[in-house]
């Protein structure tokens, strides 16, 4: 007895999915998504094992994917063990010259090599470079202003410039660009520790990305939040800008970077759920999405 329409029957689900995916794979040909990663998808094996297929997927459905990591958790376990206390103001870590030979060192030899080795599982695609390679990003001191009074943090930077020429040039070879969040100095030599969500929203920009995508702990951005956990699906630059007073401190980086995307050029922003295997692809591949969409004022009519 033959098994075949059987065979073709439980398979027709999957040809579904790709065919639902169809319009988008078009749509992103050719593209750039600059993906934030961060958060619980980090830490979590299995999250990050996911977290790679989904970037290599990407890159062989024919997108351009580039990848900017921080690496908050991993930065305070090795600060612990090296004796230095971590220390945050206006939500951002104080950087001393100690602590930012650490996050150097963790940054750049743990959480990158970790990623690029997890895709380089799937062929020789991912390569490695912090912001100091090739100048791809610069970066000046960042004074924050606490009660109106700006406080020194150290070592954390305020990007100024961004040289898109090495992510460009490793892009046209096809490979998958993992950048760690750490600017050269623009005027005193040093390095610097830049925020990855900035940072991310920068370089989007900069290679006049079709996509931002900002990796998070939540389901996106609530709408009354914590009375409730209703997210909003899309909303546009205006409509976010009139919301960032009153998020909440670690949202407000997320956005901001968001804000700076599409006010620059990214045709959408989107901050989704770390904690959900295969987001980024739910994300671009499905009808429904997941998450929050930012888009630019005058594309509110348009299709995302």
């Amino acid at each position: 007895m033959s098994t075949g329409p059987t065979r073709k029957h439980t398979a027709l689900p999957k040809a579904q999915i790709l065919i639902e995916a169809l319009p988008w794979l078009t749509r992103h040909h050719g593209k750039i998504v600059v993906i934030k990663f961060g958060g619980n998808a980090m830490v979590n094996e299995e999250l990050k094992g996911a977290f790679a297929q989904d970037v290599v997927f990407l890159r062989h459905a024919g997108l351009r994917p580039v990848v900017v990591h921080g690496g908050g958790p991993q930065i305070s376990a090795a600060l612990d063990r090296h004796g230095i206390v971590s220390e945050f103001k206006a939500g951002l870590r104080v950087t001393t010259e100690d602590a930012m030979d650490v996050v150097r060192m963790v940054l750049a030899g743990q959480v990158q090599r970790e990623l690029v080795g997890l895709l380089n599982q799937h062929g020789p695609l991912a390569v490695g470079l912090t912001g100091e390679d090739a100048h791809t990003i610069t970066a000046t001191k960042h004074r924050p202003e606490i009660d109106g009074e700006p406080v020194d943090i150290g070592r954390v930077g305020e990007i100024t410039a961004i040289d898109t020429g090495a992510i460009e040039a490793l892009l046209a070879d096809g490979r998958i660009p993992v950048v760690s969040s750490i600017a050269r100095s623009q005027d005193d030599g040093h390095v610097y520790n830049v925020n990855a969500d900035t940072a991310a929203a920068a370089l989007a920009a900069a290679l006049g990305a079709e996509t931002l995508m900002v990796l998070t702990d939540v389901e996106g951005l609530y709408e009354d939040w914590p009375n409730s956990d209703e997210v909003i699906s899309r909303l546009t630059a205006s409509e976010l800008e009139k919301l960032l007073p009153d998020l909440s401190l670690g949202m407000v980086p997320k956005m901001e970077g968001c804000l700076h995307a599409v006010r620059n050029g990214v045709t959408t922003a989107r901050v989704i759920d770390g904690r959900v295997q295969h987001s980024i692809l739910l994300e671009i591949f499905t009808d429904e999405g997941i998450g929050t969409m930012v888009v630019p004022d005058e594309a509110e009519g348009e299709q995302s």
